[in-house]
């Protein structure tokens, strides 16, 4: 036998599955015990109601609620800010629902939910984060309709029915404004989590492990659209950060002395240049990746914009938001040939007591040389060594001492692409040739589906650049001598990650562009994106570009969305006055002329229900549907106009239902 619940409780359990929906997002940023305390009181919460037990009193509540607020403190060491509040409110919303006495509380603990579900927002504004969204104010709007009802309920899908058209309704309401309303500066709710907390993309440093931990990551550095065709994979090397200085362990940037001249960059581009669009993710760092070598007059909208002799562009404050600007690229081109050596001199320092060997080596393969013998000659030879020789390529390289080169090169043999692109310019410098370390991204994944390429950190990447006074500034990817599947292809390829619990087939299956489940990736990819740019990144640039095409289109803008509007809510209203009776009692009436109809009996619009019950006498029917009949139509005359009995109009109306399905 079924078990079937009262209406107070199945309606009380509707709206702690509604409750559970919005608190459900805040456990993934909340502090375990705050999680555990409100599942904990939605259980108890929903047993009181099952087994029909009494609410808790106010002296157990009130010190669990000070208790609470205590444990905020203690986890917070504050009682402001925007962490904090979300966790009292969430605590709030948990707590009122074991004080429900009254209807009024009912709809205290509906509007206190809607609140709650807007604070997902502040967190993540994702595709996935909205649809869970939607489906947690389509539960709460049920659980609230549910309890307006003072008679008959409807069964619940037929509300889910009513709730999903309520926001079918609104839809295009809620598109017009967001289309037209006015846009403010930056996201709707701010930058999801905190700024700081964000996840960084590259320094201005780099040791042993500095870009062998950040390669761990998938999260998506910068997406790219290329106004024609896509460059081959080996010419994808997005220029960040040069590094010069070296104390042993640690590469840094050659810093700037104050007041000094900044030098005359010769630089000479051939061919047309590669124009690109680029959708940069929050990084909390000033630098930008762009393509060797950018073009000048780059322009990031809300941001001011530095450069440096080395080709470097960076912002003046952090990338704190997703922001989007248009660059382009010569991908042949030759810098600073022609120097004078004697403003490279600070590219051939090294620090005095560090790595003995690697200096050995260095002098050892030049004396083998010419004295003659050209720059890329020498680089020849080092990168001759590490592809012959037993070096390895590793994510997770062996731990080094003091001289972590000489570690690297006569021990270890293994290391990442810092590692062979420190080493390698170490034992240039060492060898008298002006080298520097560069660091920024190399590669990218096409998608298929609608052209972007994801640039992702785990692409983060470290080469070299070698001057000679012939050729300028070259580029030398020593990394490509030991692992040619990263610059060619990308990381996964060159290092794929082992497959936990026997996924190794699924993991090929991704890595496979061509199989159903790359297909599927790229598919959501492509969806993702699209939310990115036209939902989260609709500024008010865009905004009134798109307005400015609307008016090009239908001339002036606000009148078109006005005529739009009154248009569309005209016929809203005349489809709902077609489709539905003006009330309760005529939607049963109607419900009871159809019936009839299918019999051969229907209504003729100039009867009124006696002349109509009169002719339903000489249906061949039952006595009991003949009855029935009779009744229905007495007691909806009666109430259609105002001669009705000592009965409330809402018995009369559960009395008409009930008498419905008789006169089938």
């Amino acid at each position: 036998m079924a078990l079937r619940l009262t209406r107070d409780k199945s309606d009380t359990l509707l709206l702690l599955a509604a409750a559970l929906m919005v608190l459900a997002p805040h456990f993934a940023h909340l502090p375990l015990w705050i999680s555990a305390l409100a599942c904990a009181t939605l259980l108890w919460r929903a047993a009181i109601t099952w087994l029909g037990k009494r609410m808790p009193p106010t002296w157990l509540l009130v010190p669990i609620a000070v208790a609470a607020m205590a444990g905020v403190y203690r986890s917070y060491h504050t009682l402001l800010g925007r962490e904090v509040g979300v966790a009292m409110l969430v605590l709030l919303l948990a707590f009122k629902l074991l004080e429900m006495h009254a209807r009024r509380d009912l709809f205290v603990v509906t509007f206190l939910s809607f609140f709650v579900l807007l604070t997902n927002f502040l967190y993540s504004q994702s595709m996935p984060t909205a649809l869970w969204t939607v489906l947690a104010l389509l539960m709460l709007l049920t659980a609230q309709q549910s309890f307006q009802y003072t008679g008959l309920v409807p069964p619940l899908a037929r509300r889910l029915r009513t709730t999903f058209k309520v926001g079918a309704l609104a839809a295009p309401l809620a598109l017009l404004l967001f289309v037209a309303f006015p846009r403010i500066q930056g996201p709707l709710w701010g930058l999801p989590g905190d700024a700081n907390s964000a996840r960084s993309g590259l320094s201005d440093s780099m040791a042993p492990g500095t870009l062998s931990s950040l390669a761990q990551s998938d999260d998506i550095a910068f997406r790219v659209r290329f106004a024609g065709a896509v460059p081959a994979q080996q010419q994808l090397y997005w220029r960040s950060i040069v590094l010069g200085d070296y104390d042993g362990r640690t590469w840094t940037r050659v810093p700037r002395k104050r007041g000094l001249q900044r030098l005359e960059v010769a630089i000479h581009a051939r061919g047309a240049p590669v124009r690109y669009e680029t959708t940069m993710e929050p990084s909390n760092t000033r630098w930008l990746a762009l393509l060797e070598l950018a073009a000048p007059n780059l322009s990031v909208p809300g941001f001011r914009l530095r450069d440096s002799d080395e080709m470097e562009q960076f912002t003046t404050e952090p990338v704190t938001h997703r922001v989007r600007y248009d660059a382009a690229a010569y991908l042949d081109y030759t810098l600073q040939a022609g120097e004078s050596p004697q403003r490279m001199t600070h590219w051939l320092e090294l620090p005095a007591g560090f790595n003995p060997r690697t200096l050995a080596l260095a002098q050892q393969l030049r004396a083998a040389a010419p004295a003659d013998a050209p720059v890329q000659q020498l680089s020849n030879t080092i990168l001759t060594r590490f592809r012959t020789q037993d070096y390895s390529y590793t994510l997770e390289p062996p731990l080094t001492g003091a001289n972590a080169v000489d570690d690297f090169l006569f021990t270890t043999r293994a290391g990442f692409c810092e590692h062979y692109a420190g080493a390698y310019v170490v034992l240039m410098r060492a060898m008298g040739v002006p080298a520097r370390v560069v660091t920024g991204y190399q590669g990218g994944e096409r998608n298929p589906v609608d052209g972007y390429l994801t640039v992702r950190q785990s692409d983060a990447h470290a080469w070299a650049e070698i001057w000679s006074q012939q050729t300028g500034w070259q580029r030398v990817d020593p990394t490509a001598a030991v692992a040619p599947e990263r610059v060619e292809r990308n990381l996964a390829r060159a290092l794929p990650r082992p497959a936990p619990f026997g996924l190794a087939p699924l993991l090929d299956l991704q890595n496979n562009p061509d199989s159903w489940l790359a297909q599927l990736r790229f598919a959501y990819a492509a969806l993702n994106n699209s939310w990115n740019q036209w939902v989260l990144d609709y500024n008010p640039d865009r905004q009134r570009s798109f307005l400015e095409e609307l008016s090009g289109m239908f001339g002036h803008w606000r009148m078109a969305l006005g005529a739009v509007l009154v248009a569309v809510l005209l016929a809203v209203l005349r489809w709902q006055r077609a489709r539905r009776p003006a009330d309760a009692l005529e939607a049963l009436y109607a419900a009871f002329c159809k019936q009839q109809l299918r019999h051969g009996y229907g209504r003729a619009p100039s009867e009124g229900p006696r002349s109509y019950a009169a002719r339903l006498r000489t249906m061949p029917a039952s006595t009991e549907k003949h009855a029935a009949m009779e009744q229905f139509l007495h007691l909806y005359g009666m109430l259609k106009y105002g001669a009705g009995g000592t009965e409330s109009r809402s018995a009369s109306l559960a009395t008409l239902t009930t008498l419905l399905p008789l006169c089938r």
